[in-house]
């Protein structure tokens, strides 16, 4: 296709995007921006968290992890499913009883407000730093697709990415986002589907077919128990997908706003148990497209894309969707998908920082009615602007994009777990003053301890287990600062479900 054909794709998907935008945001009040009103069905929000959880990170990178690790991939995707089923009994239950706005004013009832303001700030950092990933991610695959030709700079591809975003989450926010979450995950699905369908006719297989070849089996392992070291090792995965699950979701304003803007608490769980049980088959999907992907690229001779002297296994799917002679239908459908990606996890991100800083940082519920409004616009364009400079820094890291996400994540998201855990598996109180000290030195001890040489540790290789241990650290810092128990009544917050 030439760049011109997609430039004319992606105005006509905005379009529909601002169409939504139009119907959603009639009403520009910061209560429908923040809960939409607390009226979106349950279904349409599970359906549109399928694509906000899957992203740019899997709909590019998850493919491309095939070549280094085959299917190891679902041994996490195993342990998202129980996570979910953690946040279903446990803090649903908790948010919808307080009412909350911004989850982290959980953190102000239970500790107070140290521990509120140190939680909400891990989170914006951990947003900014991941929805930098995710659309880094896709503005690269933009720049090598049709960009480049046309001699546009990376950071321009990412400023227009971003006003484009901030153009149709303005008025609407998170109302606008739970239908525009909806269309992203349909085209992405799609892309999907069509391009196992095509890839499979080049090789005249039909899927079962595929799946059930030589070649195929010898990418798809799924279950590695062999060696404890090795970060592809069963229990690394399958436990650290639980906590990461736990933490990227379930203490994560961007995800739990859309669960908030159910109508209840039965509405809310519907939705979580339903995309709990459709990404695992979803995932399952994208790893197969992965091994497809590389199984043509062998049989006829398909180079690993390279972009700044850079070999890139993220960019195989749009290497082979765009150049490979695969039709009109899969270039069409994968440079929809691949927009949809971006804007899926990026357009959530900007709402719920912006709700975030609002609420937990500037208490814009707290000032005059009409101050509220023009001060949500004000922080909207500030996270953009941020947003934007941190993609133009991601450029220069290397590695695999998915694993350079979640490996920030168990950092960031550490004193999260360890917060939100011992406030619900506790009746302790805190000394609330030294909470953001906990939560600093969990990171640093747990950037040590992950950095340990090998003439201490031998061969082992950290994965996603660095957030239980930063979570532990975290939980055990906050033992030693603690005080008298609460009261039953106080605690009722953390139990009754």
């Amino acid at each position: 296709m030439s760049p011109i054909s997609i430039i004319i794709l992606i105005a006509a998907y905005f379009s529909v995007l601002m169409l939504i935008s139009y119907f959603t945001g009639k009403n520009d009040s910061n209560d429908n921006f923040f809960k939409a009103g607390k009226q979106s069905p349950w279904y349409i929000v599970a359906f549109g968290m399928i694509g906000a959880s899957l992203s740019g990170v899997t709909f590019i990178s998850v493919p491309g992890m095939i070549g280094g690790q085959e299917f190891a991939y679902m041994q996490g995707v195993l342990g998202f499913f129980v996570g979910y089923l953690f946040i279903l009994f446990i803090l649903l239950p908790i948010y919808y009883k307080l009412n909350v706005t911004s989850i982290y004013q959980y953190l102000e009832q239970r500790f107070g407000k140290v521990s509120y303001k140190t939680g909400a700030f891990f989170f914006l950092l951990s947003r900014v730093t991941g929805a930098s990933f995710r659309l880094f991610l896709v503005a690269l695959a933009m720049q090598y697709i049709v960009f480049e030709e046309l001699g546009v700079p990376f950071w321009l591809t990412v400023v227009i990415s971003i006003i484009l975003i901030w153009v149709y989450t303005n008025r609407g926010g998170i109302k606008t986002i739970v239908w525009t979450d909806t269309i992203q995950t349909l085209t992405m699905l799609t892309a999907v589907g069509v391009g196992i369908y095509l890839i499979n006719d080049k090789m005249d297989w039909s899927y079962l077919e595929a799946i059930q070849s030589d070649t195929f089996a010898a990418k798809s392992q799924i279950f590695f128990f062999d060696d404890p070291n090795a970060t592809t090792y069963f229990w690394k995965y399958f436990l650290g997908g639980i906590f990461i699950t736990i933490a990227m979701t379930g203490l994560d304003q961007d995800m739990m706003q859309k669960n908030l803007t159910c109508k209840n608490k039965n509405e809310s769980q519907k939705n979580m148990f339903s995309m709990a049980t459709l990404l695992v088959i979803v995932n399952f999907a994208f790893l197969s497209l992965g091994a497809l992907l590389f199984i043509y690229a062998e049989n006829f001779g398909v180079d690993i894309p390279v972009l700044d002297g850079r070999t890139r296994t993220d960019l195989l799917f749009p290497e082979i969707a765009m150049n490979q002679g695969l039709g009109k239908p899969l270039a069409i459908t994968f440079i929809i998908g691949l927009i949809a990606a971006a804007y899926s996890s990026a357009d959530s991100a900007l709402t719920s920082l912006t709700t975030s800083f609002s609420v937990d940082f500037l208490n814009i519920e707290k000032l005059p009615f009409d101050a509220q409004k023009p001060l949500r616009k004000k922080v909207h364009i500030g996270v953009s602007i941020l947003l934007i400079i941190v993609v133009i820094v991601f450029n220069n890291l290397d590695g695999n994009v998915v694993s350079n996400l979640f490996k920030f994540a168990t950092y960031t998201y550490g004193p999260l777990l360890g917060l939100f855990s011992f406030g619900i598996m506790t009746n302790y109180g805190i000394k609330d003053k030294y909470a953001w000290i906990v939560a600093i030195m969990s990171i640093v001890l747990s950037f040590v301890i992950t950095s340990l040489p090998e003439g201490i540790i031998g061969a082992y290789k950290f994965h996603w287990e660095i957030l239980i241990i930063n979570g532990l650290i975290t939980f055990i810092g906050l033992f030693i600062i603690r005080k008298k128990p609460v009261t039953n009544a106080q605690n009722s917050i953390s139990t009754d479900s």
